[in-house]
């Protein structure tokens, strides 16, 4: 059996051996926009829940947007010259507008990377805020939320009369879903902020995983925080499997998010009777495998539907290496996962601690096959898993031990799918 796999820039073909019940989970297909423009223009015109962003924008000075960084493949060059228009018509002139990329605490967007993520002409044009989450004088302290947390966002957003998100809606390893909320915290927060959000009081509930989002006591943080910084109108869109338009979602930050969530979940949405013993998944490619540090968002979807003692193949380009030097460090530190599940639980956060916690919490009930080319072999050691640069052996490595007939699901688009067992 052969499959195209989610991997860098390329794709990957691979063979898959024989001898195995394999199950290919696949995001439905959902139909690309006939005039994405015109969807776009209306969205804005009639959005969910609020007036018009032109209505809105009527006597305002500034804006910001907010947008995601290169790590996520936002059709910016698409969405935002619609957006800016629509705001230049109301009276907010070039010169009025921040745009603010939303690095968490991501390293700042290269001039490269700025131009790939809002054009070269957008790019040279408008006032840019490249967040760095480590600045705290760049950030303004709003208060506590209800349950304590400290919360400093970025002025550049905050100070503006109208503050926008824009970006899309996908399932996430820690909120559910992404978009939103997500593009002011921990987008735009300060690390004083992003630490409390990513401790091990959210990482280890079981609601704040993949597709879950009513309960998930993480949404309902980041929604009080964007309430505190004045979030104002949210422009999502959700994407095909092409990465083409599917939806926009548009308005009222809280309720055009739930209508998209709504919809991305049924489109991506796969449900199976029963666990399988082993998955080979992606990270849904460029951008999102850029690095081992991304990669963990492929392992941790893939969980849900891997039985206990079952297997997981993550296969992710990693040009970009293991990830920042923070998280790099942290992987060389720790020899096991109950190690740093035990160092960490009570210790002050560190910064991104969290994703290896979330790959910890998977590994104390999986096991983790590692197809990870651009990670330099210095880490390969303190990966807590077999690591290969070939998709054949790392399969093979993958296979051993199972049984003839096991249950393998393949996953081609990684953490695009949201798979679930029923």
């Amino acid at each position: 059996m052969k499959v195209d796999l989610a991997f860098g820039k390329a794709g990957l073909e691979a063979t898959l051996p024989t001898g195995f019940e394999y199950r290919l989970l696949e995001a439905k297909s959902a139909s690309p926009l006939a005039d994405e423009r015109a969807a776009l223009e209306d969205a804005l015109e009639h959005p969910i829940g609020c007036v018009s962003l032109r209505e809105m924008a009527a006597g305002k000075k500034t804006a910001a947007i907010s947008v995601c960084d290169i790590t996520r493949p936002v059709p910016n060059r698409r969405t935002l010259p619609v957006l800016l228009k629509v705001l230049h018509e109301a009276g907010i002139p070039v010169d009025g507008v921040t745009i603010c990329i939303a690095t968490g605490l991501h390293r700042i967007a290269t001039p490269a990377e700025l131009d790939e993520i809002l054009s070269p002409e957008i790019a040279a044009q408008y006032r840019i805020f490249n967040h760095d989450a480590k600045i705290l004088a760049d950030h303004r302290y709003l208060g506590q939320t209800t349950s304590g947390i400290p919360v400093h966002v970025a002025e550049a957003f905050v100070g503006a009369d109208l503050r926008i998100t824009l970006g899309f809606i996908e399932p996430h390893l820690m909120l559910g879903y992404s978009g939103g909320r997500k593009l002011v915290a921990p987008g735009l927060a300060a690390q004083e902020t992003i630490k409390v959000i990513h401790s091990p009081r959210f990482m280890r509930n079981k609601l704040s995983v993949e597709g879950s989002i009513h309960d998930n006591p993480l949404h309902k943080e980041l929604q009080e925080i964007a309430r505190m910084a004045g979030h104002s109108f949210m422009l999502d869109v959700s994407l095909t499997r092409k990465r083409e338009i599917a939806a926009v979602f548009a308005g009222h930050p809280e309720k055009a998010h739930a209508a998209g969530v709504a919809f991305v979940s049924e489109v991506m949405l796969e449900k199976l009777s029963e666990p399988v013993d082993a998955v080979v998944t992606t990270c849904a490619g460029y951008p999102l495998d850029l690095t081992f540090y991304q990669a963990v968002k492929g392992v941790t979807a893939a969980s849900h539907i891997v039985r206990d003692g079952g297997k997981i193949l993550i296969c992710s380009e990693c040009t970009e290496g293991a990830g920042a030097p923070e998280f790099c460090e942290m992987v060389k530190r720790f020899s096991s996962p109950k190690a740093f599940l035990d160092a960490v639980q009570a210790a002050p956060v560190e910064v991104d601690q969290w994703q290896l916690e979330k790959l910890a919490l998977v590994l104390e009930s999986k096991q983790v096959v590692f197809l990870t080319p651009g990670v330099p072999v210095e880490y390969h050691q303190a990966m807590w898993g077999p690591v290969f640069s070939d998709f054949d052996a790392a399969m093979s490595k993958l296979v051993e031990g199972l049984a003839p007939g096991s249950r393998i699901a393949v996953i081609p688009e990684g953490p695009y799918v949201l798979a679930q067992v029923s």
